[in-house]
């Protein structure tokens, strides 16, 4: 298990991005580069989850090459889940005890583009919810257009002991506050920077305990880059916003999101 402790020599400030893909193709021209901007941002810690069997390879060859500030996790997004979803879940759960992993997802509900494999969905949603339990890791809920779904399995299968992070949440603050009830912190990502967006009475409503910062590179590039592709060097934008809705310094926002993030995944292993 890689270990980390990134405020022992803290001279800059220092972010986490607690949930990026930048092992997509997207990103295959320019990776190195992007990965030095990323350090050159501030954003020492990076949370990479899988969203099926073909990208099981390719996050752990990016984790390995930058063992010191990528951490993989695995699971089966529900938009993987179609036909063949017992073989891509038995594929998933062969991975998750033969490897290391800081957390089970990104899992979930997605009823945004279809609604045909919701059965399934719920069938891999609950496998994953057990597994996290089992192994006692956070969870990293994907749920888009299906949040009373997703809640109702979580309360059924949770028995306290359930942890993570409601990964891109855009919500509203009633939704949010049963996030938080359920122990589960918010993930923050670009739409937040959005003139339009309603986020910022979510980031009004909550103290910084239960939010975590993100990307969800390549997608959903925050404000000024608004429909490119997004990366982790945009953190910093991301926690701006909310250090100006807060009206806090900047530093409380990336002090407080990082710590959270390590302690979630177990980065320092004294989760």
């Amino acid at each position: 298990m890689a270990k980390c402790n990134f405020f022992c020599t803290f001279v800059q400030v220092i972010f986490a991005d607690s949930h990026t893909h930048f092992y997509f193709e997207d990103f295959r021209e320019d990776l190195q580069d992007c990965f030095e901007r990323a350090l050159k941002a501030g954003v020492k810690v990076m949370i990479i989850p899988n969203v099926d069997s073909e990208t099981i390879q390719p996050v752990s060859e990016i984790c390995k090459r930058f063992p010191e500030n990528c951490f993989p996790s695995i699971g089966l997004h529900p938009t993987h889940v179609n036909q063949t979803y017992r073989t891509e879940l038995d594929i998933m759960l062969k991975a998750a005890n033969t490897h290391h992993y800081y957390a089970i997802g990104e899992a979930g509900l997605d009823l945004y583009h279809d609604k045909t494999f919701l059965s399934e969905q719920i069938e891999v949603f609950e496998t994953q919810i057990q597994l996290a339990k089992e192994k006692k890791m956070p969870l990293i809920i994907h749920s888009r257009d299906a949040f009373e779904e997703t809640m109702k399995v979580l309360k059924r299968l949770n028995d306290g002991s359930l942890r993570g992070v409601f990964h891109c949440f855009t919500g509203s603050v009633e939704q949010a506050k049963r996030i938080v009830d359920l122990g589960f912190y918010l993930g923050i990502g670009g739409v937040v920077t959005f003139r339009n967006s309603k986020l910022w009475q979510v980031i009004e409503a909550f103290d910084l305990e239960h939010i975590l910062l993100e990307t969800d590179a390549p997608f959903i590039a925050p404000d000024p880059y608004r429909g490119k592709r997004t990366e982790p060097a945009y953190i910093p934008l991301i926690a701006q916003r909310i250090a100006e809705i807060k009206n806090i310094p900047l530093e409380l926002v990336a002090e407080k999101t990082t710590t959270q993030t390590l302690k979630l995944f177990d980065i320092n292993g004294n989760g």
